[in-house]
């Protein structure tokens, strides 16, 4: 009896001191994967791209670009304007950027991403410490140190469903888990996929955890390109396999790898926004707004609408009902039970059927669509698509029609990728406005489910879904 006693007491303290170890010493880990390691697979033959770390950072300056109202394709040369001019403005400018980089570098990092700050971490250690522990014991979990472009050391955590993949295969596919601003792999969004028997990799921002830098969009997209090719050539898991999952700020980094590497297989987006400078508003004060908007669009410029819609995909957006974070309604009070008018998500939605679908978004279709989105209850949505009689097998005849039509007058191989004919397509011209409405709605609620929950809510395993598909 003593002797079994020992042995327990022993395993005890080889635990704590394996945990111990294993939160603190993660500086000491070796290096397993590099975002430069792809570079003999792909000269090998390889045919999933590789993104260079200048490809990685032009992708990021395009979109800054045209997200600030420039050309990011027809660019004036400089000779275009003179020198003096140029010396000019920059002199005037400068000390609204110096303030713009002063706030941006204090307190407007400790606003968007006040996981990155010491005192919630050391505040968070016992609980991000028992979720290590969790993953690694009941999960099997795997952590792993990623090294990327910019020298930032990536805290990853992979759980392996492919041994046991479950009755419908859930576990052949990985979801690419993107927390929030203040959110850990150790307690974040991926207990939901985790739960519904998915293989999962949940990694932290820079500056969270285990993981260096800090959370600037730059350095969160050179960790998403490393995050995506551990997944593809670490992993090796088929492109058409990996499933994006981004929950509130992780919709940025979602989006941005979807749209870097387009063969992704999926999208899920939830409780995330279509842009930053409206939250950003909402919450600093009125006399401010030069420098906010200013500060955002050049250090935080998390245009999560622009990135969707460069994504080819399948796409599904969730929209929690009782969400005030990420609402732009009732300023700071909390909002009412089912006030969804002001929730970002539906600018979202609207900016990715406007984009895919612009002749059954035109006149009739946006209107509809924007007053289904003012449902605030499941029963209130299935009410107000019940009322326009919306014939689901209809439009889905009209949707297949139009894409066998394509295919039948397939010319250009350019307007098909590898999930199939390219956006936008013009399906739905020449539509009565009583079927526009029902092909809009229909189109809607294919992309876009409602959770009624709050913003930090823990998802339900069973609301986790993949996207639809046609």
């Amino acid at each position: 009896m003593c002797v079994v006693c020992f042995v327990k007491a022993l395993v005890h303290v080889f635990k704590i001191y394996l945990t111990a170890n294993y939160t603190y010493n993660f500086r000491g880990w070796p290096v397993d994967f590099r975002w430069d390691d792809v570079r003999a697979a792909a000269g090998s033959g390889s045919s999933q791209r590789a993104l260079t770390c200048a490809a990685a950072a032009a992708g990021v300056w395009l979109l800054r670009g045209a997200a600030l109202g420039e050309d990011s394709l027809v660019r004036p040369p400089r000779a275009a304007r003179s020198q003096a001019q140029c010396l000019l403005q920059q002199i005037r400018e400068l000390p609204s950027q110096l303030a713009s980089y002063a706030l941006a570098h204090s307190l407007g990092r400790w606003l968007v991403y006040p996981g990155s700050m010491f005192l919630m971490t050391r505040a968070l250690l016992p609980l991000l410490q028992q979720g290590q522990e969790r993953l690694v014991e009941r999960y099997r979990g795997r952590r792993a140190k990623l090294v990327a472009c910019d020298g930032n050391e990536i805290d990853t955590m992979f759980m392996d469903r492919r041994q046991h993949p479950g009755s419908h295969g859930q576990g052949l596919r990985l979801v690419i888990c993107c927390e929030g601003n203040a959110g850990f792999y150790e307690m974040g969004c991926l207990s939901a996929p985790l739960e519904a028997g998915y293989s999962v990799l949940g990694w932290n921002h820079p500056g969270f955890g285990g993981s260096t830098g800090a959370p600037f969009p730059q350095h969160d997209a050179n960790a998403m390109d490393v995050v995506v090719k551990y997944a593809l050539h670490r992993l090796h898991f088929p492109p058409t396999h990996v499933v994006v999952y981004g929950w509130s700020i992780g919709g940025f980094t979602a989006t941005w790898a979807t749209m870097t590497y387009p063969e992704l297989g999926a999208l899920v987006l939830d409780a995330t926004f279509d842009d930053l400078v409206p939250l950003a508003l909402k919450v600093m004060p009125h006399s401010w707004k030069g420098l906010v908007v200013r500060t955002v669009r050049e250090h935080f410029n998390l245009n999560v609408a622009e990135q969707l819609c460069r994504y080819p995909g399948p796409v599904l957006l969730l929209r929690r009902t009782q969400d005030d974070v990420v609402s732009t309604s009732g300023h700071l009070r909390p909002l009412p039970s089912g006030v969804v008018e002001g929730n970002r998500g539906n600018e979202l939605l609207l900016r990715l059927l406007q984009h895919r679908y612009p002749a059954v978004m035109a006149r009739e279709g946006l209107a509809i669509v924007t007053r289904w989105l003012r449902a605030g209850s499941l029963a209130q949505e299935a009410a107000f698509y019940a009322r326009y009689r919306v014939d689901d097998e209809w439009c889905l005849s009209l949707l297949r029609s139009y894409l066998t039509r394509c295919e039948d007058q397939q010319e250009d191989e350019e307007t098909w990728g590898s999930h199939g004919l390219a956006f936008p397509w013009l399906v739905g011209q020449g539509l009565s406005p009583r079927r526009r409405r029902q092909l809009a709605l229909f189109l809607a609620r294919k992309h876009l489910k409602n959770v009624e929950a709050t913003h930090c809510s823990p998802l339900e395993p069973e609301d986790f879904q993949l996207p639809w598909r046609l």
